[in-house]
């Protein structure tokens, strides 16, 4: 008998026993004794389980306080001694229905026969979940619903259990690709709106999908391929480890996990399971977690050729750190210097954290400042500046499941402004003859070409000639089973394509 086929059993009986609006009993309530039910004790269902208790904390965390799953749902499994399959049981309820968040939502709409906003949010939340374990999980569909109903009567009452029950057998009546049909159809009732369609069944707002497409389209790929993008971002990462040069090899690192080699980046290995904090290179800092497409334009950025000397390096919005770790420890196999800068004193405290086993030689400092200011400060000080820019983090959705629903269209004209002060304020304090490279972990064309464009049009204004590195034969030096886009001289990585998360890569040269 499985897992949840054993938590399953007895989850019905107690349901169709209550009064008939499902209510507890007021006496119950005032004395503070479970609900009374004339079902028999056998029959009644039990309260949630651990993992799918953390999953609902970490679901209603993100939406009542903006909340970040990746901060709430670790700590909550640590302090609840959840491990082993059951955490990892809670992580992919938890992170999955973030991410599926609009698949579901349009689902339940349909089996909940009442539009969603006169659901309280918590029943809703509920309903999530119990949505992701009957069709995005191997979760036998009985367990699915009396475990869910166990939930929502131990969080939000047994007259929300009863709907919880009733709306999740519903659900349980179609599979994934007849209910994908429905919500399509529902979306796209004339059939002439892919963006709806698309929006709906791959759980992403529709703004976002049309940005997508433009950035294939943009970067020199296929629209074809938007649908594989967008299941791409639905699929949780594998945790990829980053093996630091000069610290650790990474074939020590392979002994110490039994991880497997990433395949593009030789410095990155995939995890096959277990938690990479136990992994001892990672808790001395000479390994750490990073998405092989970070590593991958870190990698690339370094090993772009510069005019003249090659000594001093500038992370330029550092935190929190996992650039600035890897970048160290090249620094330290080059005799090269690295100064790190982030604005945030808190993610100051990361970044120090992240290069404490670099040799101190190679980190001059690691300091809190605005990044806008450097190039005044500092003009033509560095032979290298990388700028990881703050993006919208589009290309990362895998990861951070909730932003797909909090990011909008007018967070772009925030965030462009800022790039393109930060990457002037880059050009600024590199020397001729040094390189710049332009990162964002979107591949949104306003925070990616247009920003370029437009900071090289501004520079040559102010009297600054700087010109565009052709990044492919870079990059295909560090992952030479890369295979870079006909025409194009930057670097747009892409989940679907390459495992990655969406990491964009400009290489830029003061002359």
């Amino acid at each position: 008998m499985s897992r949840d086929e054993a938590r399953g059993r007895g989850g019905r009986g107690g349901d169709a026993r209550r009064d008939a609006r499902g209510r507890q009993r007021g006496e119950a309530r005032v004395e503070g004794r479970a609900a009374r039910t004339t079902a028999a004790p056998a029959q009644r269902a039990r309260a949630g389980d651990p993992a799918r208790g953390a999953a609902y904390d970490t679901l209603r965390a993100v939406a009542g306080s903006d909340a970040y799953a990746n901060l709430v749902l670790p700590p909550l499994l640590r302090e609840r001694r959840v491990g082993g399959r059951d955490a990892a049981f809670a992580t992919e309820l938890a992170y999955g229905t973030l991410r599926l968040q609009g698949r579901y939502d349009a689902v339940l709409a349909q089996a909940a026969s009442r539009p969603l906003d006169q659901i309280d949010p918590p029943v809703l939340d509920v309903l999530r979940l119990g949505a992701h374990q009957l069709l995005g999980m191997r979760v036998a569909a009985h367990a699915a619903v009396s475990e869910t109903v166990g939930l929502a009567r131990e969080r939000v009452g047994a007259g929300a259990a009863q709907f919880v029950n009733a709306v999740l057998r519903r659900v349980s009546e179609r599979s994934l690709d007849e209910w994908s049909t429905r919500i399509g159809d529902a979306a796209d009732p004339r059939g002439d709106d892919p963006v709806a369609r698309l929006a709906a069944v791959e759980s992403h707002p529709a703004w976002v999908v049309r940005a997508m497409r433009e950035s294939l389209v943009g970067s020199g790929r296929s629209a074809d391929e938007l649908a594989s993008l967008l299941a791409a971002d639905n699929a949780a990462p594998r945790v990829t480890l980053v093996a630091r040069p000069g610290l650790v090899s990474p074939e020590e690192l392979a002994e110490q996990t039994g991880a497997r080699p990433a395949g593009l980046a030789s410095t990155a290995l995939v995890m096959a399971g277990g938690d990479p904090g136990d992994v001892p290179a990672v808790r001395d800092g000479l390994a750490g977690v990073q998405d092989e497409g970070s590593q991958l334009v870190t990698l690339a950025f370094v090993a772009a050729p510069v005019e003249g000397k090659d000594e001093r390096w500038l992370d330029l919005c550092a935190g929190p750190g996992g650039k600035a770790a890897l970048l160290g420890a090249l620094a330290a196999q080059r005799g090269a210097r690295l100064v790190a800068n982030e604005v945030q004193p808190h993610r100051t405290r990361l970044v120090e954290q992240a290069l404490r086993a670099v040799p101190p030689a190679a980190v001059e400092a690691v300091r809190t400042g605005d990044g806008r200011q450097v190039g005044e400060q500092e003009p033509g000080a560095y032979d290298r500046v990388l700028l990881d820019a703050p993006c919208t983090g589009l290309g990362a959705l895998r990861r951070r499941p909730e932003s797909r629903w909090r990011r909008t269209p007018a967070d772009l004209a925030t965030l462009s402004g800022l790039q393109r002060e930060l990457l002037a304020s880059a050009i600024a304090a590199v020397r001729p003859g040094g390189v710049v490279a332009y990162v964002t972990c979107s591949p949104h064309l306003a925070e990616t070409q247009l920003v370029v464009l437009d900071a090289v049009r501004a520079a040559a204004r102010a009297g600054t000639s700087v010109e565009v590195v052709d990044a492919t034969p870079v990059m295909g030096q560090v992952a030479p089973s890369w295979e870079p886009v006909a025409g194009r001289t930057d670097v747009q990585l892409w989940p679907h394509v390459h495992g990655t998360d969406a990491m964009h890569l400009t290489l830029l040269r003061r002359v």
